[in-house]
């Protein structure tokens, strides 16, 4: 079973001036990809910063109660992130362009760190 599933990447990184050429539609979008990447991939982190590495993998016992917890953790990250777009959707219409750009930022820099996640490993 796979530790990471779901959107765990994006298409492309952007910069303030590109950021602010867009419309607000185009960062709500932005913003809320870039949500789902973080929610698949930050709770997972100390086993695997990328899709594809399985419990097996790591030499994690595949038993049925590994296999249920890993489960229920994928259920939960899916009704979170549901949630909040949810409320996203509703809300962040009202927010300004220019705090949209700078979380939208905020959170392509936090995903490009994942990169360098193992300089941060102990050996």
């Amino acid at each position: 079973m796979r530790l990471i599933s779901g959107k765990v990447g994006i298409s492309k990184y952007h910069n303030l001036d590109e950021l602010k050429r867009l419309n607000k539609g185009d960062l709500l979008t932005l913003y809320i990809e870039r949500i789902e990447a973080i929610v698949n991939i930050l709770p997972n982190i100390a086993f695997a910063t990328k899709p594809n590495v399985t419990m097996a993998s790591l030499g994690i016992p595949e038993t049925k109660e590994n296999k249920k917890a890993l489960e229920t953790s994928r259920k939960a990250s899916i009704e979170y992130f549901d949630s909040t777009v949810e409320f996203q959707k509703s809300i962040l219409p009202y927010s300004d362009s220019g705090d949209l750009i700078a979380a939208i930022l905020f959170y392509e820099e936090t995903l490009k760190s994942l990169h360098t996640y193992n300089d941060f490993k102990a050996d």
